[in-house]
């Protein structure tokens, strides 16, 4: 009999709060599949890696791989970069197959854990500064951003069953890197709207650089804004009801049942303003921070990174090595540190056996959700100064006056 065991796919972060977070949820999948292993790994910045996973599934026997991507939704990473790690791993394991499954998607297990979540912040709102009448509060929700529509549009989606769930005032939908509107315009224009309160909830799994930094925004517009109170809500992390849809993540591979959404991918259709990516090639562009990460016992970041380790003057105070991957672990010269000359390319034609028939998008590549402008919790944040070459499509509105490149721009 075939010994199967189950994969959950992270994208990682160099805050190790964050990791602990996502280590959390493979140990509540372990505690609800007690007779499988379960293991899991990160695509960059922690350890382990994915590879390191399937090594530990591969060495107590496990033939068969139940794949989950720990994504909320399906964009370069759930699409790519996870994809072309697993196909590979593969390809170098034949005696091994590995089934991948979606992503955590709209599904309204998911949209109740958020609404707890935004229950609990205005709970504790009304007990700390008073009742505001649901009619006068707005709620804003933060999605990661990504380049691809389809994932920004999903925020969308669970903003609007959240509106309209609690019954809200008004809801608005903004992002905290790659696409538009950004946090810090988002909140500002909210601002105008005339609410008494305004819920600021992250649509995040767990928290990270990202997380920090949406709060941090969220400070900075309330300190401008003092007859409005703006309330941060909690993020998901491992609420019963999300280790409830990664369950049924896994159940859906077993059934032969787990069907991305391929009629909405750019990869393999004409979405608009984004026809120039079908068809691009599938490939990964992790390789060169995999595994880098963490942060030594004395970083002054005390494995909470907020992305001050990016800064140089932060680095000469602390006696760090300065560099845009916050990788404290091997103290070096004070300079930037660019390991990005390289260009993978993974054609493995279908060796990775997905169960929504390999998404049909072989061909596509990267992405990375970042669009050059790589905000993905390992904050390369919006500025490219860092050298990256990874091949990336442009995104089409990384210039939109609320869009990441614009803020670069010095205010005149």
């Amino acid at each position: 009999m075939t010994k199967t065991g189950i994969m959950v796919c992270g994208h990682g972060s160099r805050n190790q709060n964050a990791a602990r977070e996502f280590a959390t949820v493979a140990e509540g999948l372990r505690a609800r599949y007690p007779d499988l292993p379960v293991e899991y790994g990160y695509l960059e910045f922690c350890n382990p890696v994915i590879s390191d996973g399937l090594d530990k599934l591969r060495a107590v026997g496990v033939e068969r791989v139940l794949a989950v991507p720990g994504m909320l939704f399906a964009a370069g990473h759930a699409k790519n970069d996870i994809p072309s790690v697993l196909n590979t791993y593969q390809a170098q394991n034949p005696g091994m197959t590995i089934e991948y499954g979606r992503e955590l998607g709209i599904d309204l297990k998911m949209i109740r854990a958020a609404g707890e979540r935004i229950q609990e912040a205005l709970d504790a709102a009304n007990r700390e500064q008073g009742d505001v009448p649901i009619h006068d509060t707005m709620l804003m929700v933060v999605g990661r951003g990504a380049s691809d529509p389809d994932a920004n549009s999903n925020v969308a989606k669970v903003m609007r069953m959240l509106w309209e769930g609690f019954g809200f005032g008004w809801g608005e939908t903004c992002y905290s890197g790659v696409t538009f509107p950004l946090v810090g315009p988002g909140l500002e224009h909210a601002a105008k709207l005339g609410y008494k309160r305004i819920i600021v909830f992250p649509y995040f799994l767990f928290t990270g650089v990202l997380v920090k930094r949406i709060y941090t925004q969220t400070d900075e517009v309330a300190a401008q804004h003092p007859d409005i109170q703006f309330i941060k809500a909690p993020y998901l992390n491992d609420h019963p009801l999300v280790l409830d849809t990664f369950q049924d993540r896994v159940k859906e591979i077993v059934e032969g049942q787990a069907l991305m959404n391929c009629q909405m991918c750019k990869y393999r259709e004409q979405v608009l303003g984004f026809e120039a990516e079908v068809g691009l090639p599938q490939e990964s562009h992790h390789h060169h921070v995999e595994g880098i990460g963490g942060g030594l016992e004395n970083c002054p970041c005390g494995g909470d990174c907020d992305a001050s380790c990016r800064d140089e003057a932060f680095c000469r105070e602390h006696g760090l090595p300065w560099t845009p991957v916050h990788s404290h672990a091997e103290p070096g010269p004070l300079k930037p540190v660019h390991d990005h000359g390289h260009h993978h390319h993974h054609d493995h034609d279908g060796h990775h056996h997905h169960h929504h028939d390999d998404h049909g998008h072989h061909h596509h590549a990267h992405d990375h959700d970042r669009d050059h402008s790589h905000d993905h919790d390992h904050d390369h944040s919006h500025d490219h100064d860092h050298g990256h070459d990874h091949h990336h499509h442009p995104y089409p509105h990384a210039d939109h006056p609320h869009g990441p490149k614009s803020m670069e721009k010095p205010k005149t």
